[in-house]
């Protein structure tokens, strides 16, 4: 006999199996560097500003959704509560109000306004705190109060996701790359805040037997990297001053063993690298993708230096257009970084090839 529990969570999915008909796939950028393409080095990046949220975590959050209604987590009427940065709230609100389930974002205190306003747009509620690590437990409490449910991304993210298929980003990526002069990519870059997206490119990469290495960009004061050379995931950071990616402690949705390498970049580079991607697609991107382009361009000269051609793959993560009164605020970088100028040099200096 079917329940009134059985309907909704039927009714619930099938709502987001609608939505996922309603999506197109996001675009995959070819980025013209000459310098490096007459070395044969050809630059990507997997355009995830087009989904509905605007951003990476659009993906994310549709997963993390079915996963807990899949495991019998979410009613009617539970309120759905987040730690994050701000991205993965804004999709997790989207498919709250999908779903009319009341939803709560625990985020810090220095989240974009632009954050905000979208997840109020959407119908979310935002609860501050001073700290990046305050955030786990305040959600944890506000859930127990509420009698709702604790999403946790930092935890669920690289389990929520089929990395074997399904339309995964690593699979979309690789199926958008098959009629490239390189079609298999020397080296993949991601960043890491849950380390969901690293987990699903490296395990799809091995499952597939492609001959494609995972680099994870992480950003400056990110526990990340001293995990990835130490194993010790006691370990603990200031954390990243790069919105979005890098976490003061360890995951439980960090996976090192699926990533080949590690390159720390440092916050002016990130800044730089933003404001020099932005110029040179003529559109606005976010300070996460100028961390992965730091990363690419320093893989590319160690291949133009050991004569090797191939493709480097990353993200375009989310639209710049979140970061108005921030990362593209002069006032506001110089008072949180300093004079940029010589990174802005290093970067120009660099994309010439």
């Amino acid at each position: 006999m079917t329940t009134p529990l059985t309907r909704w969570r039927n009714e619930a999915i099938g709502r987001i199996e609608a939505d996922i008909c309603r999506s197109a796939d996001t675009h995959l950028i070819a980025l013209p560097l000459p310098g490096f393409a007459n070395h044969g080095i050809d630059f990507f990046l997997k355009d995830e500003s087009t989904h509905p949220t605007g951003s990476l975590k659009h993906r994310l959050a549709r997963s993390l959704f079915l996963y807990a209604l899949c495991n019998g987590w979410l009613n009617k009427g539970t309120t759905v509560v987040e730690a994050s940065s701000g991205s993965t709230a804004v999709s997790e609100a989207y498919f709250a109000r999908l779903l009319d389930l009341p939803f709560i974002a625990v985020m810090p205190r220095k989240t974009s306004q632009e954050k905000v306003d979208q997840i109020t747009f959407y119908g979310g509620r935002c609860h501050f705190v001073e700290k990046a690590d305050e955030v786990y437990d305040a959600a944890q409490q506000l859930a127990h109060e509420t009698g709702g449910h604790y999403m946790d991304q930092f935890t669920y993210a690289e389990r929520a996701t089929d990395w074997r298929g399904n339309n995964n980003i690593a699979q979309s990526m690789f199926g958008q790359m098959a009629c490239e002069r390189h079609p298999i990519p020397r080296w993949i870059v991601v960043g890491a805040g849950t380390g969901g997206t690293s987990a699903t490119v490296g395990r799809y990469v091995r499952y597939q037997r492609h001959d494609t290495q995972l680099c994870v960009a992480d950003p400056e004061g990110s526990v990340f990297g001293a995990y990835f050379q130490s194993g010790d995931a006691t370990l603990r950071s200031p954390g990243s001053r790069i919105e979005g990616i890098g976490r003061p402690r360890v995951e439980a949705s960090f996976i090192p063993s699926v990533i080949d390498r590690m390159i720390e970049v440092p916050n002016e580079e990130s800044v730089a690298a933003m404001h020099a991607l932005t110029a040179l697609l003529g559109r606005r991107v976010g300070p996460s993708t100028g961390t992965n382009l730091v990363a690419m361009l320093a893989l590319a000269a160690e291949m133009r230096e050991a004569n090797q051609s191939g493709s480097i793959l990353s993200l375009l993560c989310d639209t710049g257009e979140r970061y108005l009164k921030t990362y593209f605020e002069p006032a506001w970088i110089t008072a949180q970084f300093g004079n940029c100028q010589s990174a802005q040099e290093r970067i120009n200096r660099r994309l010439q090839g």
